[in-house]
């Protein structure tokens, strides 16, 4: 198992004009919300995620840092043990190409599949690419002992599911282990503009698909538990 490591208030730690140290987790703070980071470092596009403002393309990150506002962007990269980093505030961008609603939704779920996604409370997309049905679920959780505690995460629907099986998932940001150690079978995937992280996990035998009971939300309960087991390795 791994060991907890120190949770510090990196907001707290600038009110006290302490130095933020290396190598423990991180709370701060996106508007009201509190938020842990695992590392001492992260993009704007990583927090904003985290935050669950996703997709990121739709907000505006400032720092507040040493009484100062600054604006983040989605690829500049924010160094926690920067001292006087106080919280991060977002600003929603409803200019986005003349685009009323963010979330699309390009083809129709089945019925246990909507349900499963509201019963999530996450925003979620279907979408169409290249003829290849998707559902992208955003700000889904991610188990304590990753780079970030939540990511979006897409999934293919094949032609003919539901008797048709679901196979692996893909993430955005990507995944990494906290303590640093390697993840196998791993890929970029590119899609929607950006590079996903493919876990190639399958089906073996004894958990093989099963027509009339499977379905996207049993897929999604075995991908936690993948994301479980990897951290017992």
């Amino acid at each position: 198992m791994n060991q907890a490591r120190e949770l510090i208030d990196v907001e707290a730690y600038a009110k006290e004009g302490k130095q933020v140290p290396h190598g423990h987790d991180y709370k701060i703070r996106v508007d009201k919300q509190e938020c842990t980071l695992h590392t001492d470092t992260a993009t704007g596009r990583e927090i904003l995620t985290l935050a669950g403002k996703t997709p990121p393309e739709r907000y505006i990150l400032r720092q507040k840092i040493k009484g100062q506002v600054v604006t983040i962007g989605l690829n500049d990269v924010v160094d926690l043990k920067e001292p006087g980093i106080e919280r991060f505030m977002t600003i929603p961008n409803e200019v986005t190409e003349g685009e009323a609603n963010p979330m699309r939704n390009q083809f129709e779920l089945m019925k246990d599949d909507t349900a499963y996604l509201q019963a999530l409370n996450l925003p979620y997309e279907t979408v169409v690419e290249g003829a290849v049905r998707r559902v992208v679920i955003h700000g889904f959780p991610i188990p304590h002992g990753y780079n970030v505690d939540k990511s979006s995460v897409f999934v293919n629907l094949q032609p003919g599911y539901p008797d048709a099986q679901i196979d692996m998932a893909y993430f955005y940001p990507n995944l990494s282990r906290a303590d640093g150690k390697t993840i196998g079978a791993l890929s970029p995937l590119a899609f929607d503009g950006k590079n996903w992280q493919q876990w190639s996990r399958h089906r073996t035998p004894v958990s093989a698909w099963r027509m009339g009971e499977d379905n996207l939300s049993t897929h999604m309960t075995l991908v936690v538990d993948w994301l479980n087991q990897e951290l017992l390795k």
